[in-house]
């Protein structure tokens, strides 16, 4: 009777195991059934990463659970353009000055030669707005974007779309670009130790600060320095815009004036007509869907929701010689926004 017990027992739990394994493999089944969406954005601690990680999950459920969104960092915007355009990605963060210099084939992209199809307007997110910072204790020492004109100054990392947009600022104001490149967790210590005299900072849509500015200006004083009256004038007739921004928005204590002033760039994640219309459709619908709640969550996300549909088409027309992805044209066709001037990518 006890053999026949024991028996039983073992029975029962060979059968409890097998359908533990059984149940176990079910998980990487299902795994694998799922298709990779690889997003290449800008180094961890950058603002391009930290909005890419908050999206994952909404754009993994606007695509009814199909796709596995996985974060990749690299060194800059640039560098994230080409892995996209190489194969090595799918989405690509990017900027309106980045997809300039990618259509001129200058800067970053002298000769470069997609292996993939060129990436298109897909989806534009929030502006951001170039500044200069020092150290407070070094804050009498600078007073116009000239006195930084050739000195060692980290101007975002290479390749990063601030650091393009100061080199088009410096170019209207015929300033000398010295960049020295640093590590961006050492970004405090290079402005206390005077490794640089200046370190450009940004805001998004006036609002958020990158994740290792926040850091910095809770390691340091620090004061914004605001171009003078006549290099405001020279960027303008330049034809870039230079926009106030309340510091409030995004420091956490004072910066020196009452009103910071920038030089905005728009921001976004395109991706080629490799990927599908419907893929692209329901993302930028998705998108549209929660702008609300994204603001809610991220302020930088406020402009876009308010005029969401406008932040597109202020992408667009940044570079209107590059083709739009079928799936955003589908999405600003259904709201009256489409420009027949325009061209879909793919289309003959």
């Amino acid at each position: 009777m006890l053999k026949t017990r024991s028996n039983r027992s073992f029975a029962a739990a060979t059968a409890a195991v097998a359908a533990l394994f059984a149940f176990s493999a079910l998980e990487p089944a299902h795994a694998q059934q799922r298709k990779s969406l690889r997003w290449a954005t800008s180094p961890v601690g950058s603002y391009g990463y930290q909005i890419a990680a908050s999206m994952t999950k909404l754009v993994e459920e606007a695509l009814g659970g199909e796709y596995t969104v996985t974060i990749q960092p690299y060194t800059s915007p640039t560098v994230a353009m080409k892995a996209v355009m190489d194969g090595n990605g799918e989405i690509a963060y990017t900027a309106d000055i980045g997809m300039t210099q990618f259509q001129q084939r200058i800067g970053g992209f002298k000769d470069y030669q997609p292996k993939m199809p060129e990436i298109a307007h897909t989806w534009y997110s929030y502006p951001m707005e170039s500044m200069m910072a020092v150290a407070a204790k070094d804050a009498d020492k600078f007073r116009c974007w000239r006195d930084f004109s050739g000195k060692p100054v980290f101007y975002t990392n290479a390749g990063f779309m601030n650091w393009l947009n100061w080199q088009r600022i410096y170019k209207a104001l015929g300033y000398e670009f010295k960049h020295v490149q640093i590590d961006l967790k050492s970004n405090a210590d290079a402005m206390q130790a005077g490794t640089v005299v200046g370190s450009a900072t940004y805001t998004t849509a006036g609002k958020s600060l990158a994740a290792y500015w926040k850091e910095t200006e809770i390691r340091m004083d620090i004061r914004v320095v605001n171009p003078c009256p006549d290099e405001v004038a020279k960027i303008k007739a330049a034809g870039l815009a230079v926009v106030d921004v309340d510091p409030k928005g995004a420091f956490s204590k004072a910066v020196g004036p009452a009103m910071l002033q920038g030089v905005p760039i728009l921001f976004g994640y395109n991706v080629g007509p490799n990927i599908s219309e419907d893929i692209v459709y329901k993302m930028v619908s998705a998108f549209y869907k929660n702008k609300d709640n994204l603001a809610k969550n991220e302020p930088g996300f406020t402009p876009m929701a308010k005029d969401f549909v406008g932040m597109q088409v202020q992408g667009i027309n940044a570079n209107p010689d590059v083709a739009v992805h079928p799936g955003l044209a589908k999405f600003l066709k259904e709201q009256n926004a489409w420009n027949s001037k325009w061209k879909v990518a793919g289309a003959k």
